[in-house]
């Protein structure tokens, strides 16, 4: 690539939105260049040797249900380009301190057998909503419009339990301790108070998502999604440049459209210039969510769980009861690191054995803490899993741990260790970063954002992305 050279469009940052935007307007025709500050492509979905030789680790994201429910991706041929989801058989345990522990089967039926006295409301919950997950991704995992009431009755059935609080739903339609917490634990991931609006938003998603479609791991890594979205570019004409921080759009080739997969703060300071005062100024105001605190293990062998079933498990939530889950995710609010977090552990291990030499495993686990926060989290996080894995430091070759601010420094997107582009709130869930009639577009025709800063938000799923080029293929590109 030399300076001279005219594109269509430059994208700049190569997490999986980036390269959805950059698939997205080859796929259309259009030349496109992603520009990337590390010397690997990647963003939120880097794998690395980060403990010990021959341990493959996820270094943010690891667990993807909205990955391979994505419609974006589903459309792409990315298995030809080295992505092959591995399926634990059970999505999710939800260990409690008697030794049992509620799973999140693909089946609503057999997940109800771990629910008690629960199991016909779960059913009646979430049944209708998982036999419809293709029209909610496509009215939801997206910016408000008129494609999301093309079933008016579905989408306002489903519109009205998700704008609930997690806590207000759950309370509502269970009766039992064990449903609840399999619920908040599910909606903890919005990283809102359970207590706040739209917090049932997220369990209801990913719990359907659980049984529609499961919640699988990349072979060989989260990296396996960029990297199949990266070969897929470059097959449609489409290049890519590592290494280089774009800090101006002045360093930028000349291009009809520039699209960031960056958060308001940066477009601010690399595009500034090119966007109005006001403008400025409204993004200056975004919100930002709490940040993680997150260790990456290398394991002599699998956690020692006391509920066996949790090793059918790809992701285990720790955090016990919906009131326990609560308290921690209120006092992240109140900027308070809470002494036991609700702690998210994935062990890919078990069901690829590309991330770990043999007979050996890996683990990963995160919890929530207040935007950048100092506190040190290990002992509490450890403490949390010896709570219902009783030995498991004693499995520990090697660990390595991410704060805060490694986040950040790691990607710069992660504004004090922020894993989700911004708050979730209500204010922000689908106008973000902005009110405006297409979320994706600046003052500036030619610039963009499609970061998960826009809807829908948070996760490895490329819909950011997807809109944001088609919003840029239907003004600066038309």
């Amino acid at each position: 690539m030399s300076r001279g050279v005219v594109y269509d469009a430059i994208v700049v940052g190569s997490g999986p939105n980036g390269l959805a935007a950059a698939v997205t307007l080859a796929r259309a025709g259009r030349s496109v260049c992603v520009f990337e500050a590390k010397e690997t492509i990647g963003g939120g979905a880097r794998s690395k040797e980060l403990t010990l030789p021959g341990f493959v680790h996820d270094v943010c994201s690891a667990i993807h249900p909205l990955g391979i429910g994505s419609p974006f991706f589903r459309a792409l041929p990315l298995a030809q380009y080295g992505l092959e989801w591995q399926h634990p058989p059970v999505p999710l345990a939800h260990p409690l301190d008697d030794g049992s522990a509620m799973l999140l089967e693909r089946s609503v039926e057999a997940t109800g057998e771990t629910l008690g006295c629960d199991a016909l409301a779960y059913a009646r919950l979430m049944e209708p909503l998982a036999h419809s997950w293709d029209r909610l991704a496509e009215a939801f995992l997206g910016p408000l419009r008129v494609q999301s009431a093309r079933h008016p009755l579905l989408m306002t059935h489903f519109g009205l339990l998700a704008l609930r609080s997690a806590q207000g739903l759950a309370q509502h339609f269970f009766r039992g301790e064990r449903a609840r917490a399999l619920f908040a634990g599910m909606a903890a991931h919005s990283m809102l108070p359970l207590e706040q609006m739209p917090s049932a938003a997220f369990g209801l998603m990913l719990g359907v998502a659980g049984h529609a479609l499961g919640w699988p791991v990349p072979r060989g890594g989260s990296q396996k999604i960029v990297d199949a979205l990266a070969n897929y570019l470059c097959v449609l004409g489409g290049e890519i440049v590592t290494g280089v921080e774009v800090t101006s759009m002045e360093q930028l080739p000349t291009a009809r459209a520039v699209l960031f997969d960056v958060t308001p703060r940066q477009l601010v300071r690399i595009a500034g210039e090119h966007l109005p005062q006001s403008y400025q100024q409204r993004l200056q105001r975004y919100r930002y969510g709490p940040g993680a605190f997150k260790i990456d293990y290398a394991l002599d062998g699998p956690i020692p769980w006391k509920a066996q079933e949790c090793l059918l498990a790809g992701t285990v939530h720790l955090g016990g009861t919906l009131e326990e889950i609560a308290c921690s995710e209120r006092q992240i609010w109140q900027n308070v690191a809470p002494e036991r977090p609700y702690v998210l552990v994935a062990q890919q291990s078990l069901f690829d054995p590309t991330r770990a030499p043999a007979g050996k495993h890996t683990a990963w686990a995160y919890c929530h803490v207040p935007n950048g926060s100092t506190v040190d989290m290990t002992a509490r996080i450890e403490a949390q899993i010896e709570r219902f894995a009783p030995g498991f430091r004693e499995h520990v070759l090697a660990r390595h741990v991410m704060t805060p601010a490694d986040m950040e420094l790691y990607n710069a997107n992660y504004i004090g260790g922020d894993i989700n582009g911004g708050a979730s709130t209500l204010r922000q869930l689908f106008t973000r970063p902005l009110p405006r009639l297409n979320p994706y577009t600046t003052p500036n025709e030619r610039v963009y954002l499609c970061s998960s800063s826009t809807p829908p938000g948070g996760g490895v799923h490329g819909m950011c992305g997807y809109y944001a080029a088609q919003a840029a293929l239907q003004h600066a590109l038309a």
